[in-house]
Order: C-alpha cells, then sequence, then structure tokens
C-alpha cells in the first residue's frame, strides 16, 4: 500500500494568479534556500567526501512531491509509492537501501532523508537531502568494494523509516548504524549536517507562506514547474527529430577482469514527447558496476542536459517529466534486480551522459560535444598509524571535459559541477601521505578545433603502511571525439614502490597493501575534441602551448609546427596541415580510437594490462530478459 499522509488541516489549497514579480522573488527565495542547505551542511559536516567535495544533493519539492529546485530530481513519489505507512507532522525519514526506494540513491554509502514539510497542519512542501558517507561497514574500508557480488557484501542496509518522530530523534536505530560503520564519529556529524539543512529549508518555506499566503506560494510553485514544462517543450520540439537515433557506449571492465559492458540507447520524438529505450543494454553484472538507474532520475540528467547546452537560463525543476518516456528493461546494467551489488555503480552512472551527448548530438550536430569525464573516480586510503589510530580517506578525482561547439573543455574538472577538490593542505594535514604532483596532464585532452579538456595527475606519496582502493575507467576504451575532434587520453595508474619498482594498477581494486615511501600516480582521462583540429586557429595552439597543456610534439596533432621558442612556423604548418587533410579525408562524427576488437588486440601494448574477457551473465538473466514482452516499435535486445 502507498503511503498515508496524515493532517490535521485538511482545507484544499486554492490555486491563485501570481504576477511575475511576485514569482520571481518566490523563484530567487527558492534558489537561496536551496544553496543555504549547502552551505548549512558546508559548516557541520565532518567527512572530506561531503564538506570538502560537496558529495551531497539536496531538494526542495511541492506538496506533489515534485523537485521545485535542487540538482538531482524528485523521488518522492516512487517513495510515497513503496512506504507502507503514515507521513506525519514531525517525521524525518531515512533510507540507505537502493531497491527499497526505487533507486533514488543508487549504492548503499548515499544516506537519504526526507522531510516533509507542514504549516497549520497541512502539507505544504517536501525537503530531502541525500550525502555520501565515508564507511557504512562494508567488506572493505569504504564500502565500495569492487569484487562485490551481492549488495550483502557492501555494508548495513536501512529500509525507509522515521528515524525522528514527533520531532525526536531514534537514538538507538541512530546508534545502531552507526554501530556498524568504521567511522561513526563522522557519518553521525554528517548525518547532524543533513538534518540541519533540511531544517533550514523547512524554516525558509514557512517564511515564504507566511509572508505571500499559503494559496500563493503554493500557486507559484505549480507556476514555476509550468513554466519550465513549457520551456523543455519547445527545447525537445526544436531539437529532438522523430528519426530514431541510437548510440552506445562502454563500461570497460567489472573488475573481475571482464568487459566491456555496453549501454545502448535509442531516442525519438513521438509528437511532442521524447522516449528512451535501453533495450539492448547488456544484462546485469556479477559484480558491483551495475547502476540502479531510476527512471525520474533519468529525466534529470536529460533534462540538465538539455537545459545546460541549449539554454542555461531555464530553472531546473521537475516540471517537464510528463514529456519524457523512459523505458529500462530489468535485468539488465542499469534496472538490476535484488540482490545485485551495486558498490561501483559510479562508472555507468557517468557514462550515462556520454550516452545522452551522442543521442542528442545527432539530431543536431552543431551541439554536439564530445566524451568527457563522466566518472567520479574513487580513491581510498585507510589503516592505522604509528599511533595506532585508524585513518580512512575517501576521496574523488577530476578529469578532462570534452569540446563543444562554444569552446574548449575545462582541464581538470569534475563530472559533477557543484564538486569542489579536497585542498592538498588538508590532505597532508589529516592523513599520513604527501602530495608529490597535483597537475593537467599535457596533451592529454583530445585534439579538436575545440580542445578537450586535459586529465589531472594525482601523485600520492603515503605515509604509513595501509591499504588502498582504486575506482575508474576509460582505460580500454577512449573518450571519443566528434565532427573531426580526435579522442582523449585513457586514464592509467602507476604505482612506484620505494624499491624502484613499477607496476600498472587495474582501474578497479582494492587491498592493495602500499608502505611507507610508495607514490601511487593516479592520472585520469582527457576530454574528447570537437570539430576538426586542422582548422583550430594557430594563435589558440600556441597559446596552449606556451601554457603547457600542449607539448610542441603535440601541436602537430593540430597540424601546427613550433618553433624551439615556441613561436608558430607559418609556412611548414600551411604544408603539414594540406597533407594530413588529404591523408585523412573526410572527417568522422564519432572517434572512437578503434572498435571493441581493435581495443582489445591494442591492449596490452598500449595500456600495460591484458584485456578483459568476454563478460559472463548468469543463465537466469539471460532467461529473464528474453522472456520479457517487447513493446511495440522497440529495438529487440542484441546478443554477443
Amino acid at each position: 500500500m502507498p503511503a498515508t499522509i496524515v493532517e490535521t488541516n485538511t482545507k484544499k489549497f486554492k490555486r491563485k494568479d501570481i504576477d511575475p514579480i511576485t514569482l520571481d522573488i518566490i523563484e530567487n527565495a527558492m534558489m537561496n534556500a536551496r544553496y543555504e542547505m549547502d552551505a548549512v551542511v558546508f559548516r557541520t559536516a565532518m567527512s572530506p567526501g561531503i564538506r570538502e567535495q560537496n558529495d551531497m544533493f539536496p531538494m526542495i519539492a511541492n506538496l506533489e512531491g515534485k523537485m521545485v529546485v535542487g540538482q538531482f530530481g524528485s523521488f518522492i513519489h516512487g517513495f510515497k509509492e513503496a512506504y507502507d505507512g503514515t507521513i506525519e507532522e514531525g517525521d524525518l525519514f531515512l533510507t540507505t537501501d537502493p531497491y527499497a526506494c526505487n533507486g533514488a540513491i543508487s549504492h548503499i554509502n548515499d544516506w537519504l532523508l526526507l522531510r516533509p514539510i507542514f504549516k497549520d497542519g497541512r502539507l505544504i512542501a517536501y525537503a530531502a537531502m541525500f550525502g555520501h558517507m565515508t564507511d557504512v561497514g562494508g567488506k572493505v574500508p569504504g564500502s565500495l568494494p569492487t569484487d562485490a557480488r551481492e549488495i550483502f557484501e557492501e555494508g548495513i542496509r536501512v529500509p525507509p523509516l522515521k528515524i525522528f518522530k514527533n520531532d525526536e530523534l531514534q537514538t538507538d536505530v541512530l546508534n545502531l548504524i552507526l554501530h556498524n560503520s568504521r567511522m561513526p564519529t563522522w557519518n553521525r556529524s554528517d548525518f547532524n549536517a543533513l538534518v540541519a539543512a533540511m531544517r533550514t529549508a523547512e524554516k525558509r518555506v514557512i517564511e515564504m507562506a507566511e509572508r505571500f499566503g499559503d494559496d500563493e506560494y503554493y500557486s507559484a510553485l505549480d507556476e514555476l514547474l509550468a513554466r519550465n514544462k513549457r520551456a523543455m517543450a519547445k527545447l525537445i520540439k526544436d531539437t529532438v527529430p522523430t528519426k530514431k537515433q541510437y548510440f552506445e557506449d562502454y563500461i570497460c571492465d567489472d573488475g573481475l577482469g571482464m568487459g566491456p559492458y555496453r549501454i545502448k540507447c535509442s531516442m525519438w520524438r513521438d509528437k511532442d514527447k521524447v522516449i528512451f529505450d535501453f533495450e539492448g543494454t547488456d544484462p546485469q553484472s556479477i559484480s558491483s558496476i551495475n547502476f540502479y538507474l531510476n527512471e525520474e532520475m533519468f529525466k534529470m540528467f536529460c533534462g540538465v542536459y538539455m537545459i545546460m547546452v541549449f539554454d542555461p537560463q531555464i530553472m531546473f525543476n521537475d516540471g517537464f517529466y510528463d514529456l519524457m518516456e523512459v523505458h529500462i528493461p530489468e535485468g539488465t546494467l542499469l534496472k538490476p534486480r535484488e540482490p545485485a551489488a551495486l558498490s561501483c555503480r559510479t562508472h555507468a552512472l557517468g557514462r550515462i551522459f556520454d550516452v545522452l551527448g551522442g543521442l542528442l548530438g545527432q539530431g543536431d550536430p552543431d551541439f554536439l560535444a564530445g566524451a568527457g569525464f563522466s566518472d567520479s573516480p574513487h580513491f581510498m586510503y585507510s589503516g592505522y598509524d604509528k599511533n595506532g589510530e585508524w585513518y580512512q580517506l575517501y576521496s574523488i578525482g577530476f578529469g578532462g571535459i570534452p569540446g563543444k561547439p562554444s569552446g574548449d573543455g575545462p582541464d581538470g574538472h569534475s563530472l559533477w559541477p557543484s564538486f569542489t577538490n579536497v585542498p592538498n593542505e588538508f590532505l597532508e594535514s589529516y592523513f599520513p601521505l604527501r602530495i608529490e604532483a597535483y597537475e593537467t596532464i599535457t596533451d592529454s585532452g583530445g585534439a579538436g578545433y575545440n580542445r578537450g579538456g586535459n586529465g589531472l595527475r594525482m601523485g600520492y606519496c603515503f605515509l604509513e603502511p595501509g591499504t588502498i582502493s582504486i575506482h575508474d575507467d576509460r582505460w580500454l576504451t577512449y573518450p571519443w571525439g566528434v565532427n573531426g575532434g580526435l579522442p582523449g587520453r585513457r586514464s592509467e595508474k602507476i604505482l612506484k614502490r620505494v624499491d624502484g619498482s613499477e607496476e600498472m594498477m587495474p582501474s578497479k581494486c582494492d587491498r592493495i597493501a602500499v608502505n611507507a615511501g610508495d607514490i601511487l600516480y593516479f592520472n585520469t582521462w582527457g576530454g574528447g575534441g570537437c570539430g576538426d583540429p586542422l582548422k583550430r586557429e594557430t594563435e589558440r595552439v600556441e597559446f596552449d602551448v606556451r601554457a603547457g597543456l600542449v607539448s610542441i610534439d603535440g601541436a602537430k596533432r593540430y597540424g601546427v609546427v613550433m618553433n624551439a621558442d615556441m613561436t608558430v612556423d607559418e609556412k611548414k604548418t600551411k604544408a603539414l596541415r594540406a597533407k594530413m587533410a588529404k591523408q585523412r579525408g573526410k572527417v568522422k562524427m564519432f572517434d572512437r580510437g578503434g572498435d571493441i576488437a581493435e581495443l582489445k588486440q591494442r591492449c596490452k601494448k598500449e595500456t600495460g594490462l591484458e584485456p578483459p574477457r568476454q563478460p559472463e551473465f548468469q543463465a537466469w538473466a539471460l532467461k529473464f530478459l528474453e522472456e520479457q514482452p517487447k513493446p511495440k516499435g522497440r529495438i529487440k535486445m542484441a546478443r554477443g
């Protein structure tokens, strides 16, 4: 049964006309409240993942549960459908189980909190926030095991429950959860920070309703949602073709030596609605790279992409959701069946953005961007220091953003625009390590008329014995370039031992023992280039060379010959560009650096690692997918 909302005041809200000035005031007040939520968490959380890197996502929704301001889109409808209980004034809900909330969160480390906001006995809004906890009791420090085969290996699962009742904390429940973490102090502080953020949102919502009136506030939120829908309807009509578009991309491996795994999606417009169909995506993995993709979350991803690319002035919210239809077959990598492991879902999550770019860009190549830093690579380091105190680091890496029609991709940036890096001074002060390198990787961005952003090199020198974990991807496949742009450089991890030996590290591994003096060089990938590099202005290439972003030899990828004093040799450049254009022929819309068979064949020589073997899928998953009815007009799942 769906949740039951308990109100002491059942008077219905009345729809009223809102003048433009009042609407603008409420819109900006809502945005301010959303950013105030972030500020509260920043000032009160303890873990570097939340406090320093902003790995948390706030939201304020209307009383129907539609997100008006936020980042990750609303899950509240699904929550209310799945939660068999009451929603009352003074409640605050907690869950960490993706399977219990229809994928509103995608792995156990994310603690999701939900607060219904009441005013005068009536439900008027919701506030929600989730944040990544450093450790939740999984089988490895950080609780993100690369070799997990079931979600039970990833930590304590908390079903949706009332962690506050009548505004009283259920202390025994929280203590039980914290008892199952290696970092209970951090988790308690982060939990309190998320609670404080939602109470801040509640305060601001009530203030707005008191200032403008309950009916006016209710109506303003409806109008903000309707305005977004009107804007997105025009974007969809103008940019999404009725002709079916196809695109696929890959996760390189699963941490068990198998890969790559395919994500495939079709897209077309039917009248005023855009359809996305993930038929053809590989079955769920036996490892932990599965991503339980909530359909509403995907709509949010798509909306954010379209708004940022086509019209950044549009206020992002859930108003457009009924303009999209999403089909994700159950039993696939993007809709695994319980109890499939989910701890390494980041790679599939990020690859969704590359797939979206490939789909939407085909309809209008002028808006086509390359593949970018579509991941949140994790690095973890833990152990006991010389004083016997436990230390545990969780950090997210950055990479190259793709070149786009409007300009070069930023160097060393995050998949999520709001994420920030953990300052090196913080790392060196609180953990037994020294940062040996923190720099962009020259020539790692794909060449193009607009250059892909360079990846980032982090050099971690360990000062105490411990163990490390690595989560990364794009070591086999390339971040593809578009419209003549070249692929970006792949990622690599090199562990230099104190005895002078070196080893190439796999992209996904746990429990790697390190000693004092060992150095890990964590090199992330660059963004794909956009447009013909032979048409890039020579003065822009010269600037990049002088800035150290492109080497003198790397300038030749643009057909540019540099002198020793870092000036352009115009005569030789003209001749080289003519020769390269003749040899290359017609530019490609997508340049992947080779197909999968070619990449596997060259893998050992180019990466120093053995190529992944063909994925093994569970027999029941294959049978289940084959037996599912195929909706008319959709693509049958391909095998092989």
